[in-house]
């Protein structure tokens, strides 16, 4: 039986994969502030991870608020102390994990509206954003773990049925601000949950694949091609058109940040397309039928 530890998992995608690897007949293990070992102990932690054959961190205090300086603080502490100490976990261990995937995010890149942004020539951007995810994958890179693959996730928006970051946009077309945000042409690169799930396999089965992975579906969308099909999930026939002004008002409505909506994120998985990889939910339209046949978010 193979088995995998993750941690932070007590999220959306992070409960998503524990009950989609115990399907899969892994046995699963966790670390958090609750769970089979907790962060401070990083002997547990150790323990734990001795002849794990994944390690998935999924940590960190979620972007989906305002950006106030101590939450700011709290995002950028709660990634890299949380990465740190599970370095010198698999530093300890006398038989490391194989993998170690980290999540990171697609928001590292710049805001792209001339091209796509991929892992072998995507151009870094500017940001607390990208400060964020910078740190996140130095403190990656820094680990002294030679015997295990560190693979940052440049993980896009997931969404899924029951929560993800569908949440906002569903809100923001309620409250009937679901016509184009902004100008509407800003990209959105964005990938289905269980996709993210198939690529964490995927990754974990090609041991050839090394460095950054981006995980995008492939059918990325303008901001209004976005919202109208949102619009149409929620069964709202109209949404005003949202200039920036109106968003930054929305925003602080639903306790978020407008780059969420107005950045521009063009990402392309270009390592899992060239390693063969095959989408189950290649396309917005169909992603978001499925989810809402799970759920309402």
């Amino acid at each position: 039986m193979k088995s995998v530890v993750i941690a932070g998992a007590s999220g959306f995608i992070g409960t998503y994969f524990r009950r989609e690897f115990a399907a899969g007949g892994w046995q699963v293990r966790t670390v958090g502030r609750t769970g089979d070992a907790v962060w401070g102990d990083t002997a547990a932690i150790t323990e734990l991870l001795e002849g794990a054959d994944l390690l998935v961190n999924l940590a960190g205090k979620s972007v989906s608020c305002r950006y106030t300086p101590a939450n700011k603080a709290e995002i950028i502490r709660s990634r890299r102390e949380t990465t740190a100490e599970l370095g010198r976990a698999v530093a300890g261990c006398t038989r490391p994990p194989g993998d170690w995937f980290n999540a990171s995010t697609g928001t590292i890149y710049r805001d792209a509206r001339d091209r796509p942004q991929d892992e072998c020539d995507g151009e870094l951007g500017s940001g607390f954003s990208v400060e964020v995810a910078r740190g996140w994958e130095e403190t990656l890179a820094a680990a002294n773990t030679p015997g295990t693959r560190r693979i940052p996730l440049r993980i896009t928006i997931a969404m899924g049925p029951g929560g993800g970051a569908m949440r906002p946009f569903n809100t923001l077309v309620r409250l009937g601000l679901g016509g184009r945000m902004g100008g509407g042409e800003q990209k959105y690169s964005w990938v289905h949950i269980e996709d993210l799930f198939r690529a964490v396999i995927f990754l974990h089965s090609h041991p050839e694949i090394t460095g950054p992975v981006n995980i995008a579906a492939p059918g990325v969308v303008k901001n209004a091609t976005l919202m109208a099909a949102v619009r149409r999930a929620n069964h709202v026939p109209f949404g005003l058109p949202a200039p920036a002004w109106l968003l930054r008002i929305g925003a602080v409505l639903i306790c978020t940040e407008t780059e969420l909506v107005l950045k521009s994120r063009w990402v392309s998985a270009s390592k899992l397309q060239d390693a063969g990889f095959e989408w189950k939910h290649p396309e917005l339209a169909g992603a978001l039928a499925d989810i809402a046949g799970g759920s309402r978010g």
